[in-house]
Formats: C-alpha cells, structure tokens, sequence
C-alpha cells in the first residue's frame, strides 16, 4: 500500500470575508506543486459562505463537478435552465461538458458549510448534463452508501458521473470498523474525515484530515470516535 498523509492543517486557505475556503489541492490563489491532484481527482474544497452571498455566474468546461452540503443549502442556477436548491443531506452532480455557466447562493441567513469536489472526465467535449438526490433517508448508521458512480455503472440509488469513478458516504460509531475493496485494484481512494477520529494503516485522522491511499487491493478503517467519512476512488491517471 502507497499512502500520502494531508492533515487538515496542510490545506490551503484563502478568507474573502463572505466566503472562507479550504483547499485540499492546488486551486486559485494556491499553488503546492505536490499538491495539484490525487489521480483523477483535481479539486476538494470545503468552503464556509456567509449567508445571502455565492458565486455570482462563472464558466466550467470538461470537469465533473460534485457538490456536497453538510450544513445549509445551495441555491443553483444554470445555463441548462435549472433552478434548484441543494439542502444538507442531498447531492449534486453537474458534467460541464462542451461548457457550462452556473451561480451558486445561500439564500439563507445561516452559514452554508459545503463540499465541491471536481474530477476530470472520461473524455472532452461531453453533453453537459445535471443531476440531484436526497440522500438523508437513505444513509444509515454503519455503512458506507454508494453516491456515485460511473455512468454505465449505476448502483441502485447513486448519482453518475463521466468518469470510472466511485464516491461513499458514511457515518460511523465509535469502535466501528469497516473494510474497504476497491472496485478496480489500479485505482487510489482519497479518504476524507469530515467529522471524527479513524485510524488506516497505522496513521490516525482527526477532523477534516485526509489520506490518498493506492497501490493495494482493500483497506480497513478504525473509526475511534463517531464519524462522518467520504471516500473518492478514481483512477490514478
């Protein structure tokens, strides 16, 4: 097993008042040339938006983007004339393709606390295409529930992506362990602990740590404390 460590305290930071931003990897005004993808992976970042402010309409191409809250919502606008909310429990997914132009507010007065994740695609110059899901009334204590998937490989309940790829969510109690398998041995997983303590191959995540793990068929993970845990298998290149 090939392992990178990245404590929460190693990411990138950038506060513009209405917005505070972690990067886990290379992106905007940061730059960490050991840092720039995990795989396929290019982007996690876990942003802090103030409430009534976003990103006003910006341009994405050739990126799948997936967009995670944990507390608040998302108000989304797109060029492919969608208008949705995203709430904390639900998923977003949106292939930006050929190109697309979106906004992103939070249209309440609470914090918006959210997850956005962008992995490159199979192949450039795809339809562009969205998609969305509840899925509070399908996680459960103790298990891992399936997100995403690839597109010709949908689990029942999951979202899909252009891209062989696989994303988890879970919730976990303490002294709980789990076994992880890989869905194709040359891929890596980014383990993501949004909230807790665990424990993968003798190294320990806190709160907001994260692991790049390749090279192995399977791992397991300890969790010490009640957890919260996302997992991006992707492909290494």
């Amino acid at each position: 097993m090939d392992k990178v460590l990245h404590p929460a305290s190693s990411r990138g930071t950038a506060n513009y008042g209405w917005l505070k931003a972690n990067y886990s990897f290379s992106f905007a005004n940061y730059f960490d040339p050991g840092k720039v993808q995990f795989g396929l992976l290019r982007v996690l970042n876990d942003d802090f938006v103030q409430g009534g402010m976003g990103f006003g309409t910006h341009p994405h191409e050739n990126m799948e983007i997936i967009s995670i809250p944990l507390k608040g919502e998302i108000r989304h606008k797109d060029s492919m004339d969608n208008t949705k909310v995203i709430k904390a429990g639900e998923v977003q997914v949106m292939s930006a393709g050929t190109g697309v132009e979106h906004s992103e507010f939070n249209p309440s007065k609470e914090e918006l606390n959210m997850l956005q994740i962008w992995i490159f695609p199979e192949k450039n110059g795809l339809q562009p295409r969205y998609g969305q899901k509840d899925y509070s009334s399908l996680l459960k204590k103790n298990e891992l529930i399936n997100i995403v998937t690839p597109k010709n490989d949908e689990a029942e309940n999951a979202l899909w992506i252009n891209q062989n790829a696989y994303l988890h969510l879970g919730e976990f109690e303490s002294g709980r362990k789990i076994e992880y398998e890989l869905k194709d041995k040359s891929h890596g997983v980014y383990v993501f602990l949004i909230e807790g303590e665990a424990e993968i191959d003798n190294s320990v995540l806190r709160k907001r740590d994260a692991i790049g793990i390749k090279a192995t068929e399977s791992f397991s993970i300890m969790f010490k404390n009640q957890s919260k845990v996302l997992l991006i298998e992707v492909p290494m290149n």
